[in-house]
């Protein structure tokens, strides 16, 4: 579990793939256009980086794959490589454990995030990962479910149609990262205003953030963010709610919270997570 100081990058994304549903999965990179593949090149060392594509939350890994290796290509990479996990054993393989000690940047694809936890949670390759982003200037971005398995707290799914009401939400335990964040993507593509918003009234002293795609974070410190790509984020913080009935409602009532702290953000803008801080982009600014 990450709590403190880390040398590393997360780079969570919003993404626009569908979590594994049909094929339009493989189309979906367009937040390349936007430059956010074009940060996780940079601050991985540039062109020659040893960039390494984790597909396990996808239900199509072998076209993901070949998109993303078109994609990085484009950026002028040639050091791609592939960790392509598909049952718990593949994260101990020495072969996989060689690649992720070799990486310097690992991007999670998207699909279902808690197939990234069941097969990849508390093996040989998760704690390598959580040693490297410690210690490291080591670079774990990812996209829809590769973004939200980046919590300690991970959203698992959430019925939007029925925004808050208790048991909109499904809460697990994710990669760990990140303690003191919950992540949402496609936030406000899909209406998943509901689902934050009682994780966070579960869990009070955790900040939502609402990624929308196309957009995504560069998370510093484990303490600092910075907005990049083209939509918003919505951050949700609880830590002053006044009134908060969560826990003694049954399933499927409405829900009351009170003095909940909403920002939107977008690129350019900066969030101190352990202070609230916000740096906000000066109007008429050029874009990063």
């Amino acid at each position: 579990m990450i709590n403190a100081y880390a040398k590393g990058i997360l780079i969570p994304i919003g993404g626009n793939e569908d979590k594994g549903i049909d094929e339009n999965e493989m189309y979906t990179l367009e937040f390349i256009e936007n430059g956010i593949l074009r940060h996780i090149v940079r601050l991985a060392g540039g062109e020659n980086a040893n960039i390494v594509i984790v597909p396990t939350a996808s239900s199509i890994p072998d076209e993901v794959i070949e998109n993303y290796q078109s994609a990085f290509e484009i950026l002028g990479c040639t050091n791609i490589h592939v960790v392509d996990i598909r049952d718990r054993s593949h994260s101990e393989e020495p072969e996989n454990v060689e690649k992720i000690k070799n990486a310097d940047a690992v991007l999670f694809s998207g699909g279902d995030q808690s197939q990234i936890t069941k097969k990849i949670g508390e093996t040989t390759i998760h704690h390598l990962l959580l040693h490297k982003y410690m210690n490291e200037n080591f670079v774990i971005a990812g996209t829809s479910a590769g973004a939200m398995c980046m919590s300690s707290r991970m959203i698992t799914g959430g019925n939007t149609t029925e925004s808050f009401r208790k048991g909109v939400v499904g809460m697990g335990e994710g990669m760990g990262f990140t303690p003191t964040l919950i992540i949402d993507s496609h936030f406000i593509q899909r209406g998943r205003f509901g689902r934050l918003t009682e994780a966070v009234a579960k869990f009070p002293k955790l900040i939502g953030i609402g990624l929308a795609e196309d957009t995504g974070l560069i998370i510093t410190n484990n303490n600092e963010f910075e907005v990049i790509g083209s939509g918003m984020v919505i951050i949700f913080d609880g830590r002053n709610l006044t009134h908060n009935n969560e826990e003694i409602l049954k399933e499927g009532d409405p829900m009351t919270l009170t003095n909940m702290v909403t920002h939107v953000l977008s690129n350019g803008d900066k969030f101190e997570i352990s202070t609230r801080k916000i740096s906000v982009l000066p109007i008429g600014a050029p874009l990063i």
